[in-house]
């Protein structure tokens, strides 16, 4: 998947220039997992290897395995009786070790040849598309309650393409250099940061937490990795490749930990020098302001970089693809069980169309099979991750079935006795402002709002005001007037925005990914300027003649 052309990339080694290479990649293909392909039997083998067990995992401080008193355990959220992993949580003198021993690391580290960093990345790259692949998508599968195919996309293939591409983008940023002038040079070192950057990862996509450590990583930064607790297994096999790939101890720290209790630990630590977050929004807050309120004891202005979920629109217009909408709706609303942060929530149709998109919908709910991913592969949508997660949706079917605004025409139910289901629910609203077209769920649960056909206008205004999110979107139309008009309606409502798509299935590369307002600072990882965030620049100047006179010509 890798061809490297040669150049000359001008850098900062000794008043000198040294040559680099130029890397171009392509996205990594998609498995089929077919019946009797090999990946499926190696994928089978992997699962069966998997079944019943309990992995210890340890904080990792250098080459150190440490065990605190605070033990945890990952449950599979669709047999919450089997526990995947037990793991421990980092107290903060143990954090603070590890932020210590981070810094000690660092210097020599960010003096690496960038194409050095970089080829760890494509080592662990290659390590997932192949000998790896089976069991970090198993791990993934039982442990975050994926099927097959969303496994594959996150835990393979995003990852895949995180690696490859930052690594791409980090060596050609070396390219980026200031002009030079008669009798001077100028270079432009992509220096990291000076302290530690915090990575706190999201227990939905594994693919996420390898690119939040391993991309500032490999830009000369040293990193505290705290994963998610219901993500515990997959993380660890995916910082275990990273370590066998070649990074060396006190680079990235693995540390899993009580949120509160690392981000008291790591905005009082006068190293902190960024945080790259995927969560929840009162999380984000907090880190914030606590770095807000710190600011004086910092030696630097830590980076602050979030992406927070998103409240996510469908907007159909009536000259929409009838069964574009509907397909593209059931895949973006109950893929993972609506817990992408790009899932569709709320959806929008004109009055004239809805009959027959409601008939359709309905009519493939019907078919929608909701089970264990790993015994049935025939299976669509599995649990919701955790207890809580399950408590949050149940809350918002209880409200769907005792509002007078909103009638539940599918679904609504949930069961928690072996794991954590929630049915497939589509909900109808009266009332375009109610809190649930409102609040991001993390949920299986889609709500309509049925408009007036000719006041599409007025609704794509709605949209754009109804929620505090911003994160994707989506239009269905055909007519290209309305395509036009939408997209200045709705400029500032997606920071990945769809024609004629669902507003899930962003790729590396292709649709790099974030948004604003509250879904965060938009540094749009997987695009090819995500890594200058994790780079404080120094320009060097050099001059080869040497200044003789001290006084300007004019003056005489």
């Amino acid at each position: 998947m890798l061809r490297v052309r040669s150049a000359v990339c001008q850098s900062w080694r000794g008043f000198k220039t040294f040559p680099c290479a130029a890397v171009e990649v392509k996205n990594e293909p998609i498995l089929g997992f077919k019946e009797g392909s090999a990946e499926r039997k190696e994928l089978l083998k992997a699962l069966d290897d998997l079944k019943g067990k309990t992995e210890e995992i340890p904080c990792v401080v250098g080459d150190e395995h440490v065990w605190t008193k605070d033990i945890r355990y990952q449950l599979s959220p669709f047999n919450h009786s089997h526990k995947v992993a037990k793991f421990c949580y980092a107290d903060k003198e143990l954090l603070n070790k590890a932020i210590l021993a981070s810094v000690a690391a660092r210097r020599e580290w960010d003096l690496k040849p960038i194409q050095d960093r970089a080829q760890i990345l494509f080592k662990a790259a290659d390590v997932i598309s192949g000998p790896k692949r089976a069991e970090i998508l198993a791990k993934t599968m039982i442990g975050q309650g994926k099927t097959v195919v969303q496994a594959e996309i996150d835990a393979a293939a995003e990852l895949i393409d995180f690696f490859r591409f930052n690594a791409k983008h980090a060596i050609e940023l070396l390219d980026q250099q200031p002009l030079d002038s008669d009798g001077s040079t100028n270079t432009m070192l992509y220096r990291g940061l000076e302290g530690f950057v915090a990575a706190v990862a999201p227990f939905n996509f594994t693919a996420i937490g390898g690119n939040l450590a391993g991309t500032p990583a490999m830009m000369g930064n040293v990193v505290l990795w705290k994963p998610s607790d219901t993500a515990m297994s997959a993380s660890y096999a995916v910082y275990k490749v990273l370590r066998d790939s070649g990074l060396p101890p006190n680079i990235i720290q693995f540390v899993p930990a009580d949120g509160p209790v690392f981000g008291d630990t790591i905005t009082s630590s006068q190293h902190l020098a960024g945080i790259n977050f995927t969560g929840s929004v009162p999380t984000f807050k907090r880190l914030w302001k606590q770095v807000a309120q710190n600011l004086d004891i910092y030696r630097n202005f830590p980076r602050v970089a979030g992406e927070c979920g998103g409240k996510n629109f469908h907007f159909v217009h009536k000259s929409a693809d009838i069964q574009s909408v509907v397909t593209g709706t059931i895949r973006s609303a109950f893929e993972y069980g609506g817990q992408k942060c790009s899932a569709c929530s709320r959806m929008y149709v004109p009055d004239t169309i809805w009959p027959k998109i409601k008939q359709e919908l309905l009519a493939i709910h019907k078919e929608v099979k909701v089970g264990d991913p790993v015994a049935d592969f025939s299976t669509y949508f599995s649990a919701v991750i955790d207890d809580k997660s399950f408590g949050r949706n149940k809350k918002w079917l209880d409200h769907a079935k005792s509002s007078p605004n909103l009638t539940v025409i599918a679904g609504g139910k949930c069961d928690d006795k072996k794991g954590y289901f929630v049915e497939p629910t589509i909900i109808e609203t009266k009332d375009p402002q109610d809190a649930i077209m409102n609040e991001e769920i993390f949920g299986p649960i889609l709500t309509v709002y049925v408009y007036p056909e000719k006041n599409y206008k007025e609704v794509l205004h709605l949209i754009d005001n109804t929620s505090p999110y911003a994160l994707t979107g989506a239009v269905f139309a055909q007519d290209k007037s309305v395509i036009d008009e939408a997209a200045r309606a709705l400029r500032n409502a997606a920071g990945n925005y769809y024609v004629n798509d669902k507003s899930t299935g962003s790729i590396v590369a292709q649709q790099p990914f974030g948004g604003a307002r509250a879904s965060g600072t938009n540094d749009k990882p997987g695009g090819p300027h995500y890594v200058l965030r994790w780079t404080s620049p120094q320009v060097v100047k050099q001059t080869h003649v040497p200044l003789r006179e001290w006084k300007y010509p004019y003056m005489g």
